[in-house]
């Protein structure tokens, strides 16, 4: 069993739960954020990994501003790309296997149905592209790299990032009073970061390798989500639906992302709970966390 991990993007929503569960299973853990270790500098990265002697490296650290990446699309490709490129090339050195994560957004959202590991991907924007680069970047120079596949990330870590996530914003456009429009045609498969992080570790643990997706379970559009998100907080704001004809967005989206986990669970890997209650148990911890939090 490996006992030394390093985790990049530790500060981040996944970040921090890949950090809490590594320490549950008994791993010595590192992680760094960006102001500690940035993963576009091929210096730092190789020295980190290094001097940690990491057998285990996990990148969470992403570039995920899908509609900024349409007029920046270096700055995206950097981070997502050519960073990855560095954190496989300085696990070679030392041997470390990896594990990479990336994105529903590799698919073009044409198939309608949950998307497999063996579907092809076909990127529609800056951001998509970068991450699909990614995957094969970390592909190319390592022969032991776990490549994990999700969709729509949300965790308590979000209560402390900058940009929160689909959760804390639909909370926070509730507290406005105004009227909510959430796209109803646009289908994921939203993701609770602990339970991410938890079945990322038991694909670790069984040894495995290549591409798997690992995401929140059965589809559901965004307006569902948003629903479900107010049912579960026990509050009732002006929803409506919408569309992405009347929401336009400077990035093309995939309209049906959805991810399979049949390949994970046909390793006897737990499924995923429902989305409720992956949301019931949101709400617990995010209210712990506030309570923790000094006035």
């Amino acid at each position: 069993m490996m006992h030394r991990a390093a985790v990049f993007g530790a500060a981040g929503q996944l970040g921090v739960e890949l950090v809490r569960e590594l320490r549950e299973r008994g791993f010595a853990v590192t992680g760094w954020d960006r102001s500690q270790v940035d993963i576009t500098d091929t210096s730092a990265v190789e020295k980190a990994i290094t001097e940690f002697d990491a057998e285990l490296v996990f990148n969470a650290a992403a570039y995920n501003q899908v509609d900024v990446a349409e007029k920046e699309p270096q700055a995206a490709f950097l981070v997502n790309a050519l960073a990855v490129r560095n954190v496989a090339l300085a696990c070679r050195q030392v041997d470390a296997r990896l594990v990479h994560f990336s994105t529903d957004y590799v698919f073009d959202g044409r198939a309608g149905y949950p998307y497999a590991e063996d579907d092809p991907p076909h990127p529609l924007g800056a951001y998509a592209v970068s991450k699909l680069a990614g995957e094969l970047y970390a592909q190319a120079y390592l022969d032991r790299v776990l490549v994990v596949r999700t969709s729509g990330v949300f965790g308590p870590g979000g209560l402390d990032t900058a940009r929160g996530n689909f959760v804390e914003v639909m909370l926070r456009l509730a507290g406005s009073r105004s009227a909510i429009r959430v796209v109803e045609d646009h289908v994921a498969s939203p993701t609770f970061a602990p339970l991410l992080a938890s079945r990322t570790l038991d694909l670790v643990e069984r040894e495995q390798t290549g591409v798997f997706h690992v995401a929140g379970g059965a589809p559901v559009s965004w307006f569902q989500f948003a629903r479900l998100i107010f049912e579960v907080a026990g509050i009732q704001p002006m929803l409506l639906a919408t569309s992405e004809r009347e929401y336009r967005t400077p990035a093309r989206r995939p309209r049906f992302s959805a991810l399979s986990n049949g390949k994970m669970e046909r390793l006897g890997i737990q499924p995923m709970p429902p989305l409720r209650a992956a949301l019931e148990s949101y709400f617990e911890q995010r209210q712990r966390r506030l309570s923790a939090t000094p006035v």
